[in-house]
């Protein structure tokens, strides 16, 4: 097989097909302990949805795949169950077969759901079968050594045999509003926590979160274009409101029924759960303000905890990938803001890992004697929106040494780049996108030992779509904060041709770089582009990979902060660039379209269109977890929420005129930001005589994967933007 391409689809509609360029490339790799496998999931070609469960075999040079979702479901499509939809959203998973799965330490075993039923794929064989089980069947997960399965299956977390005998349950809802063994909404939404229940080393037991929601307040879901179907039923735990009540069970296959106990009234988010055979069960749990949150060891004889480490923080404290978690020599591995949020770092124990110059984002891998960790550079340099892979060596227990060791980078360093990795024994899983070439590369590679450098051992095909478009971004660093950004000007743009009208495409707010160094992230910027606009990316204060005080510089403000760093950045870049300041559009989805919408209500004078898709209008209709972490309790700061919104007296009042066009989007069917957001921001700019124009999105969620919607949507941006920016 070899990449796909195509030269007649229009960029719109192959964006679309192709699922932003995602369909067809490998991802989720998991390497063997031995070496001697990397298994992952691909569809077999970019406008495919189905993935397939691959292995590629190391020793014979092979790859061939250990499941197919056509051949075990016999062609049938697939019939998704309630819950295994809602963590699909949660996850903004849009593709479809095995989109995710699961293995035994070995990584002989894997197991993953197809249409709500159990299959498990025999990975050194490439085969896979189904266990009979009652279903609808979400997140199956072998024991650590092979022999069992566990999975949810209507609320309740079961147990069988990997030869499919011995089926159980361990535990059982007692009511409909109580689950065993997934993550509750705001987990799943909010603190990246997808899965709530957890093996033990030897296999004869398992942590489980039991969620009850009977606190958390009734939404209604309703699909006006279809006005003989009922209502979805959504608990959804908006600001302010009670939260699910979460707690954690310790179940062993012998029967056995251990609750684990800590101060829930003081942290009552259960944000991370870690077992490994190098210590203890580890928990680490939140304030509901998250401005402290403790680090817990879990004695399994009798649920009781203990307290290894407590945090604390005036602003807030963020959750990472991959920590805690315990070292093989039984530190605990954690990612830490130094003191008055200068740096963020890597910690093992007591000691430093990492430097203040180096933004750390995730732990990759922990091994024996290093860890492997994803960062940026601590402020905006040379290069922006790089992300690098490093190594810091991993320090003796008791290590005193104040002032962490060198850390290596890995990969090769000649062209600002995106790099990842995962690790098995040695083996590495790199992934690599650059600005120069669309799409991400994948690799196997070895470290040499003993020497600089890495042995090529094979390379993993990716079956995406070469785009249409060509990205040409620049990226910069704008004004006197350095304000990242991305700058794309029209294919084949001229300097006699003259300035250019305007578009800002940020995201802008939390967790969401936009100015990345990877080629496909610029796409659809470079599509507006060549409609004719010169497109500014600006990332912001609040946005991630620069360091903790600029991510918190948000605090208590969102709209004057965000705001004010998209007038910054198109002001500097106007100096230098053939920017329009006459003609300066905006658009942007979630958080960039409540910014969008800020943009035109509040500063007019710089703003004068928006798209605003998917807005949050009202922050007391967001959700608890991200929306008291910025803004604070509601009942305790009513003055700073009004102050943000956009259809409050406070967010409508200032200024009033000239009155800017504005297209508010929003899909029907969104349990994320309902579509309340934009009805009510169109209700206030009615009654305030504000002209705006409203697209609402039949049964679309939050992500719009539908093919035609996610098309023609592009096409009306523009031709909304070209109309009232008086673009020919």
């Amino acid at each position: 097989m070899t990449p796909q391409t195509t030269g007649r689809s229009s960029f719109p509609r192959q964006h679309a097909r192709t699922q932003r360029f995602t369909l067809g490339s490998p991802r989720a790799f998991t390497v063997s302990p031995d070496d001697a496998r990397v298994v992952f999931l691909r569809s077999r070609s970019g406008t495919d949805l189905a993935n397939l469960l691959w292995v590629h075999d190391l020793a014979e040079g092979r790859e061939y795949p250990a499941a197919d979702p056509e051949v075990l479901l016999g062609g049938a499509g697939e019939e998704l169950p309630a819950e295994e939809r809602a963590r699909r959203e949660r996850s903004r998973e849009g593709s479809a077969g095995v989109v995710a799965y699961a293995v035994d330490d070995a990584v002989e075993l894997a197991a993953f759901a197809l249409s709500g039923r159990l299959f498990t794929a025999e990975l050194r064989a490439g085969t896979a079968r189904e266990l009979p089980v009652p279903g609808p069947v979400v997140d199956p997960r072998p024991s650590p050594d092979g022999q069992r399965v566990a999975y949810v299956a209507q609320g309740a977390l079961r147990v069988v045999d990997a030869d499919g005998g011995g089926d159980r349950a361990l535990a059982e809802p007692e009511g409909d509003t109580v689950g065993y063994g997934l993550a509750e909404f705001i987990a799943a939404e909010e603190m990246d926590r997808t899965r709530g229940f957890w093996w033990s080393p030897d296999g004869e037991s398992l942590l489980a979160a039991r969620v009850d929601d009977a606190l958390v307040r009734r939404w209604w879901i309703a699909d006006p274009a279809h006005p003989g179907r009922q209502p979805a039923e959504v608990a959804y735990p908006a600001a302010g409101t009670p939260n699910a009540e979460v707690t954690l069970l310790l179940l062993g296959l012998d029967g056995s029924r251990t609750e684990v106990a800590w101060d829930r009234e003081r942290f009552p988010y259960l944000a991370r759960v870690h077992w490994s055979s190098y210590g203890p069960p580890l928990l680490l749990v939140q304030a509901r303000d998250q401005r402290s949150q403790a680090y817990l060891t879990v004695d399994t004889a009798t649920g009781r905890t203990e307290t290894l480490l407590l945090e604390e923080d005036p602003v807030w404290l963020d959750l990472f990938p991959g920590v805690p978690a315990w070292s093989p020599n039984g530190q605990l591995v954690r990612i830490a803001d130094t003191p008055g949020g200068s740096a963020r770092v890597l910690m093992a124990g007591d000691r430093r890992l990492s430097p203040d110059t180096l933004h750390v984002r995730a732990v990759l891998d922990i091994g024996e004697h290093d860890v492997l960790f994803s960062a940026s550079s601590g402020s905006a340099g040379e290069r922006p929106g790089e992300i690098l892979v490093h190594r810091a060596p991993l320090p003796a227990p008791g290590t005193s040494d104040s002032e962490p060791a060198d850390c290596e980078v890995l990969f090769d360093q000649e062209v600002p780049a995106v790099h990842s990795a995962v690790r098995g024994a040695s083996v590495l899983v790199h992934s690599c996108a650059t600005l120069d070439r669309p799409g991400t590369s994948v690799e196997v590679v070895r470290p040499d030992l003993g020497e600089p450098g890495l042995t090529w051992l094979a390379g993993i095909t990716s079956y995406a779509e070469t785009p249409v478009v060509t990205a040409r971004p620049r990226l910069v660093c704008a004004g006197k904060d350095r304000i990242p950004c991305a700058v794309l000007l029209p294919t084949g743009y001229r300097e006699q041709d003259g300035p250019l009208p305007v578009l800002l495409d940020p995201y802008g707010g939390p967790h969401g770089q936009r100015v990345v160094a990877a080629h496909n992230a610029h796409l659809t910027s470079q599509w507006f582009a060549d409609q004719g606009f010169a497109v500014v990316v600006a990332d912001g204060r609040g946005t991630p990979g620069q360091s903790p005080a600029w991510e918190k510089a948000i605090s208590g403000d969102f709209a004057g902060v965000t705001l004010d760093d998209q007038v910054a950045a198109l002001h500097a870049l106007a100096e230098d660039h053939p920017l329009d300041l006459g003609r300066v559009g905006i658009r942007g989805w979630s958080y960039g379209g409540y910014l969008a919408g800020l943009a035109v209500l509040r500063r007019p004078d710089v703003f004068h269109a928006a798209v605003v898709g998917a807005p949050v209008t009202d922050w007391r209709l967001y959700d608890t977890h991200y929306t008291e972490r910025y803004l604070g309790h509601p009942d305790e700061r009513p003055a700073v929420y009004a102050d943000n919104s956009l259809v409050t007296d406070e967010g409508l009042s200032r200024p009033a005129e000239p009155s800017r066009p504005m297209m508010i989007v929003h899909g029907l069917a969104d349990d994320n930001v309902v579509v309340a957001h934009a009805l009510r921001l169109s209700s206030a700019l009615l009654a305030a005589g504000r002209p705006h124009e409203v697209l609402p999105l039949s049964g679309v969620t939050h992500m719009t994967p539908q093919e035609q919607v996610a098309e023609n949507l592009l096409r009306l941006q523009v031709d909304f933007l070209k109309r009232t920016l008086g673009v020919e």
